[in-house]
């Protein structure tokens, strides 16, 4: 067994000029094989070029980035960028054959010196994708999110350690975005593959990563677990990537009943409630999103405005003054 770690980059740095200068700097991070590890941030902060980097589609200014000890070579010293033993996918899936049907897509890239093993592996990635009902189908009869399975499955053909995901839902819908997500994770438990996303969805990361790490103007600023960040993230940054929350000042909060030590309090709206109470009722229901099985209410109070889920659809009305109590809240 090698001591060398699984994939490492230390002290990479790819910072492009202009007006807001982008990229990375002086990035060090180490990625745990077998699992799925996203990256995350605003849009700029340098997730792409990290993954870029790690891939090996670009080539660090600085600082070096390591495949079992083995140095990923860039553009400038590589014919072919990208290390052999991984495979990346964007949101286009470009390098589809649009005349041809999903099972040639897949079979072109296995070696016809093993027909038999070729007819199996094409058989097995359909299998693994939920696609052998449509092995039949052209490319160009399908619809995004079954484009972008095809995309993947061509990626795992040749068995790669390492998968790396950019944006890879964004135009796949809804519908089929939780089945995609669920097979790349039954395939990650069955095969031991590594995945490194980028995503900028929260709800995506929360329920398919095993591990975040948080990026912002270039700079990794914290990782864990999703349930750890969720619950206890150390930054704002982070709590307001992950969440759509409430953010109020010291002294807003003591409208809440909460006394601050620090200027910015965060409350997830599942952390609010509408308790029965005899004080008098402040907080007004000021609008009712429908969300389907629950509401979105926002309340509002002496130019103070929360949001909270509610779970019983329609119990509250327009203008009804209700008494909220808080379960939690973050400081920062």
């Amino acid at each position: 067994m090698s001591d060398h770690p699984f994939l490492q980059a230390k002290a990479i740095s790819k910072v492009y000029d202009g007006k807001h200068s982008a990229g990375v700097r002086n990035v060090s991070i180490e990625i745990q094989p077998g699992i799925i590890t996203a990256i995350i941030g605003e849009s700029g902060s340098g997730k792409s070029t990290l993954l870029r980097l790690l891939y090996g589609l670009l080539s660090p200014q600085q600082g070096e980035v390591r495949f079992r000890g083995e140095k990923i070579w860039g553009p400038e010293e590589k014919l072919i960028p990208g290390h052999d033993s991984m495979k990346m996918v964007t949101q286009h899936a470009d390098d589809l054959n649009l005349f041809a049907n999903v099972w040639d897509n897949i079979a072109t890239l296995l070696p016809n010196t093993n027909l038999k093993y070729k007819k199996e592996r094409s058989e097995e990635l359909l299998q693994q994708l939920n696609m052998l009902h449509m092995a039949d189908k052209k490319i160009a009869t399908l619809s995004g999110g079954e484009k972008q399975r095809v995309a993947i499955a061509r990626a795992l053909a040749l068995k790669p350690e390492v998968l790396f995901l950019d944006e890879p839902f964004n135009q796949v819908d809804t519908s089929f975005r939780e089945g995609l997500q669920r097979d790349i994770r039954n395939i990650v438990k069955e095969t031991g593959l590594t995945v490194i996303m980028v995503s900028h969805d929260p709800a995506e990361v929360l329920s398919m990563a095993d591990e975040l790490v948080v990026i912002r103007n270039g700079e990794i600023i914290e990782h864990g677990t999703p349930h750890g960040m969720y619950n206890h993230p150390e930054n704002f940054y982070t709590a307001k990537l992950l969440s759509n929350c409430n953010v109020l000042n010291n002294q807003q909060a003591k409208e809440l009943h909460i006394e601050a030590t620090m200027e910015k309090v965060v409350i997830y709206p599942e952390w609010i409630s509408i308790v029965q109470s005899f004080m008098p009722k402040k907080w007004i229901v000021a609008h009712i999103l429908f969300k389907g099985p629950y509401e979105e209410l926002i309340l509002t109070h002496d130019g103070i405005s929360i949001k909270m889920f509610n779970l019983e659809v329609g119990k509250y009305a327009l203008g009804k003054g209700v008494n909220v109590k808080v379960s939690k809240h973050l400081e920062f």
